[in-house]
């Protein structure tokens, strides 16, 4: 092929259609049980998306065919071809069949790209970008948008997985934030890799957190992608802290959303001044009127009770109690078990009582 013929063969010609199928290209590994599958059009066509979009492709099972949702990770700044990355679970037979027989030269049906989960214009600003698990995978386009258009980012980027070896496109975001001050990248973990150092942040991503990573959160547009838990602790962090939720944007694996109309309305608890709630204490036969926004250690102090407490920032989990009755905003640092929390015990010092409530005091 002579270098004219090889160029043209990589001219787009038109924007991708639905009609033509999908034509696997690449198979890139990117941690345990993850892989990017990159794809072209046989036509050449390129592609045309907002960063964030999902695409949704038609898989053939022995089973028959499905349909499963997947974001697309490739920036629209590169639009010769299109890139979604996918992370093997364990009630998908869709992603299994995709990481087990979807190999280069392999074609799908495709269809969209759709979604509203993409930056708001193409105007500078300064993004807080929270993620976990498959969930970076919008971050990443839109990330990898912001570096081509050419202005300098301002990216705080948080991403949390279960270990080290399980953040995805690490290698990569290090890469373009080794080349800018503008993005400072943030890993949070829950444990270790076996016989590796990490020295980075562990635990819980908490408010203590988000405090050192961007001390500026309140002026940054959030985006944030992962599993439903996680977005609602994240959202439940930023309620407390004060934060103008009308910037606040979200997106789930599970179930992103194609317009506008098809966003879920969040309708989180928020705890305000202008409420009352009342504790009950039923070891010692108190009962106190409260506002929402009063903790359940602040209150139990003044009605001359005593919970041992020590950090109270919901780290230590010294005043630990359990509660019986009723319903409470609690977002804390990491010094309470899911297990307890079940078992319905709370933290006292960042626990806010929402109606009436009764702990065992």
């Amino acid at each position: 092929m002579s270098g004219g013929d090889f160029h043209s063969a990589f001219r787009p010609s038109a924007p991708w259609r639905e009609e033509e199928p999908l034509e696997c290209t690449m198979v890139i590994p990117e941690a345990p049980g993850v892989a990017s599958f990159c794809f072209r059009a046989p036509s050449g066509a390129w592609f045309d998306h907002a960063p964030g979009q999902f695409l949704t492709l038609e898989l053939p099972l022995p089973t028959g065919t499905v349909h499963r949702t997947f974001t697309i990770s490739s920036s629209p700044s590169r639009p010769l071809s299109i890139t979604i990355t996918v992370k093997a679970q364990e009630v998908s037979l869709g992603t299994r069949w995709m990481l087990d027989h979807l190999t280069p030269g392999t074609r799908v049906r495709a269809f969209g790209p759709a979604g509203v989960f993409t930056l708001p214009d193409a105007a500078p600003r300064k993004y807080l970008f929270i993620s976990a698990g498959s969930g970076i995978t919008p971050m990443l386009a839109m990330t990898t948008w912001i570096w081509d258009s050419g202005f300098e980012p301002d990216i705080a980027f948080v991403h949390c997985a279960r270990r080290p070896q399980d953040l995805i496109f690490r290698q990569r975001l290090e890469h373009m934030a080794s080349r800018t001050p503008g993005l400072k990248l943030h890993w949070v973990v829950k444990e270790d890799d076996p016989y590796r150092t990490w020295t980075g942040y562990r635990g819980r991503f908490n408010q203590l957190m988000l405090g050192l990573m961007a001390p500026d959160y309140l002026d940054r547009e959030v985006f944030c992608c992962g599993p439903e838990s996680f977005m609602q602790s994240v959202r439940d962090m930023l309620n407390a802290l004060g934060y103008d939720m009308a910037r606040y944007h979200q997106e789930s694996f599970h179930a992103p959303a194609a317009t506008e109309a098809e966003v879920p309305e969040i309708d989180d608890v928020v705890p305000s001044d202008d409420r009352t709630a009342e504790l009950h204490f039923t070891a010692s036969g108190v009962t106190a009127t409260c506002r929402e926004t009063d903790t359940v250690l602040t209150v139990a102090r003044a009605s001359g009770l005593n919970i041992p407490s020590g950090c109270t920032f919901g780290v230590c989990g010294t005043c630990k109690v359990r509660k019986t009755e009723g319903e409470v905003v609690m977002v804390h640092s990491g010094g309470i078990a899911d297990e307890d929390i079940e078992a319905g015990y709370i933290l006292a010092c960042c626990s806010r009582p929402i109606g009436r409530v009764s702990v065992e005091i």
